[in-house]
């Protein structure tokens, strides 16, 4: 198989890196809006070759759309005459606008996939092999994808070592908006917050675990991440509601000097211990 990359960030570049090691795939090719992006990819061997949007729809069995979500709604549009043997398998953090937004004559071409991984960092120099190794991807809505491209995506999963879920791209939505795109809204809040109260130097000096454990996210890519929550938008309002009313429940608790009940809340958190 001919592989096309189109975004050769984090993820993509990733791929790029994966793919090359296996046996079915001859050769991957890659794209992307950034010269400097495309000619780094090429340096680190995240692809063998660069060519062009079009080149890449007349000669790749399967293309992977690695690009922000808006951005795969519109490359969505610019894919429409392609060869109904040519997969598209697109890997953005949210599912049921891009499903809906996708012509329908190539619906039956898209995978709609997202890999549960992924790191801060950004660029085609945060990419490595095993980003993807032991993650889970999630597919939705596959009953509308035609069987050869199903099947090539999960042999190609199958082959990185991902754990393949299959969900309904709305529950996807809502889950996602929940685990992955809250704690995005956490850490990025809980840092502008932070920088309007302290300076720099306070914040290197006494800056512990816990505020670099939950302030890691907000260096990822905001140009990413503001698309995701524009995609997203009623489910991450819903999460954030969810989660102002247990902030405000734990404010009332500390105004309160309730002490032990506030004990027993902090109690009830710990049981994620003992499954993550």
């Amino acid at each position: 198989m001919k592989i096309g990359i189109i975004g050769l960030g984090l993820i993509g570049g990733s791929v790029g890196l994966c793919l090359r090691d296996m046996k079915l795939i001859d050769r991957v090719y890659g794209s992307d809006i950034s010269k400097e992006n495309e000619s780094l990819a090429l340096n680190l061997g995240l692809v063998d070759e660069i060519i062009t949007f079009d080149k890449m729809k007349e000669i790749c069995d399967v293309i992977f759309l690695a690009i922000p979500v808006e951005a795969i709604v519109e490359t969505l549009q610019n894919l429409k005459d392609i060869k109904n043997t040519t997969t598209i398998i697109e890997l953005g953090s949210t599912k049921e606008k891009i499903i809906s937004s996708c012509p329908k004559e190539i619906r039956a071409n898209l995978v709609a996939a997202h890999p549960m991984a992924g790191t801060e960092n950004s660029g085609p120099k945060a990419a490595f092999k095993t980003l993807l190794q032991k993650a889970v991807v999630v597919i939705c809505n596959d009953d509308d994808t035609a069987n050869l491209h199903a099947k090539r995506a999960i042999e190609i999963f199958s082959y990185a070592g991902m754990k393949i879920v299959f969900m309904d791209a709305k529950k996807h939505d809502h889950h996602v908006a929940l685990i992955s795109h809250l704690p995005h809204v956490i850490s990025y809040s809980l840092v502008n917050s932070v920088l309007k109260e302290e300076n720099k130097r306070n914040i290197i000096n006494l800056a512990g675990g816990s505020f670099s454990d939950v302030s890691r996210i907000a260096k990822s890519s905001p140009e990413m991440w503001s698309d995701i929550f524009k995609q997203n938008k009623e489910n991450v309002l819903n999460s954030i509601n969810s989660f102002k009313k247990e902030l405000d429940f734990c404010q009332n608790l500390i105004e309160d000097e309730k002490w032990q009940e506030l004990t027993k809340w902090l109690y009830e958190a710990r049981v994620i211990r003992d499954f993550l």
